[in-house]
């Protein structure tokens, strides 16, 4: 049996202002797409760049699934649940990804 990853997760831009979710199977390439602006037009408009959250799972329905429901929560819900992962909000993607 393969084993399959699968990742939602959020990232910011520099001031924190802008959230972009996202839902990937290889968080490393993900990462380096938004920040060479290869990423969504979202995040490239918005300068969208740090990873600050991210949830893996082993099914991609369930990924998805979870995806679709951090978008659907209010913006502080989403700050909340990061502040719980993640209390100083720092990049948890190093800068050569």
């Amino acid at each position: 049996m393969s084993e399959h990853r699968y990742f939602v997760y959020i990232m910011t831009s520099s001031s924190l202002s802008t959230m972009y979710i996202g839902v990937t199977n290889d968080i490393g390439r993900r990462v380096f797409e938004h920040r060479n602006g290869k990423g969504s037009e979202f995040a490239k408009k918005y300068r969208v760049t740090r990873l600050v959250y991210v949830e893996e799972f082993e099914n991609p329905t369930e990924a998805i699934a979870r995806e679709k429901q951090l978008k659907g929560w209010k913006r502080i819900r989403k700050n909340e649940l990061v502040r719980a992962a993640n209390p100083t909000w720092a990049d948890l993607a190093p800068e050569s990804s």
